[in-house]
């Protein structure tokens, strides 16, 4: 039996559609039920069949921190794959940034061990990677700096990493992937979906910081291609290129025929746009939209290397120009 934790996300998703053309049993986490048809319509864009694919997976309504009925919920599963976890950069959210990605991680661990489950795959980032604090690509042997002025999703990812190795530890086998930023369609209000949707509506400003890029697919795939090989104890970065965030917003807004952004948003700016958020906070008691990490991170140029993945598995990544057009297409028909 397989457990997919997050099932209700992008990566969660696209790989309970790739599990559910296989005959193996399946559960899947969600929280609330509202998004299941999320599921399903990303189902629907591979499959004809769809409903019946859905069908396969048994659906367990839980919390990470939902000890009682998680235990019940690992009854006779033998694989774990880890997707879910709060994405936010809200300094304000901290504590419930720690409760879900590490607290939450600690639980599933800690059910993994106590009922003998052979493997686990967790879903980090390269967030959690280290920095090499120049242009060389960073790699999976990069340690991370903990006196760094690191962001709080980077540090909860790294500390549910921590919780992860203590696994293996103890007796479970484990494989950590970090993926760059993932392109795939489905779940336009989070991650590059929300860009996408952006740049459609008519985004005015860029920025010139890099980043690593990956497709979805390529994503999963290695994700089950690992948990099924005899690879153990091992974490990958998962990023087919890298692309500053103008050149994203470029591809984008060709694949959508709408006008890129034109303007640069400078670093002088984005101090003030960050300030300017912090108050509004203050004032108004909103969710931080930009934070001051933010800022650093948009503007910054990081580069990674998946030579790692690429040898040990013999994998080839997508084009991410390839990524980007199906995503885009996707996404056209969706508004539609």
């Amino acid at each position: 039996m397989i457990l997919v934790t997050g099932g209700t996300g992008l990566v969660g998703s696209h790989l309970l559609y790739h599990l559910s053309k296989n005959n193996e049993p399946i559960k899947a986490i969600y929280r609330r039920k509202e998004k299941l048809d999320l599921v399903k319509n990303v189902f629907s864009y591979y499959s004809k069949n769809f409903d019946e694919l859905f069908g396969k997976i048994e659906w367990c309504e839980t919390d990470l921190n939902d000890i009682p009925n998680l235990t019940q919920v690992f009854t006779n599963v033998t694989q774990v794959y880890h997707c879910a976890a709060l994405v936010t950069f809200d300094p304000n959210r901290y504590h419930e940034l720690r409760k879900s990605n590490i607290q939450g991680t600690a639980n599933i661990v800690n059910l993994c061990i106590s009922h003998q489950v052979n493997k686990i795959c967790f879903v980090s980032s390269i967030a959690a990677i280290g920095d090499t604090g120049s242009q060389i690509p960073a790699t999976e042997e990069t340690p991370w700096n903990a006196e760094a002025d690191n962001n709080i999703y980077a540090i909860t990812k790294y500390g549910a990493e921590l919780e992860i190795w203590r696994g293996t530890q103890e007796g479970t086998e484990a494989i950590i992937v970090n993926p760059g930023i993932i392109i795939g369609p489905g779940f336009w209000r989070s991650s590059s979906g929300s860009l996408i949707k952006r740049i459609h509506k008519g985004l005015k400003y860029y920025t010139k910081g890099v980043s690593g890029y990956v497709d979805i697919h390529d994503v999963v795939t290695i994700m089950i291609q690992a948990m099924n090989s005899s690879i153990k104890n091992e974490r990958f970065i998962l990023v087919s290129d890298h692309l500053s965030f103008k050149e994203f917003a470029e591809k984008v807004a060709e694949k959508l025929e709408v006008i890129p952004p034109k303007k640069e948003a400078s670093k002088f700016l984005l101090q003030i746009g960050w300030r300017l958020d912090w108050l509004n906070y203050f004032f108004k008691r909103k969710y931080r939209k930009l934070t001051r990490h933010n800022v650093r991170s948009i503007t910054s140029d990081s580069f990674y290397s998946s030579e790692k993945v690429k040898n040990t598995l013999g994998y080839t990544f997508k084009n991410i120009d390839t990524s980007i057009d199906e995503a885009c297409q996707l996404f056209l028909k969706d508004i539609r």
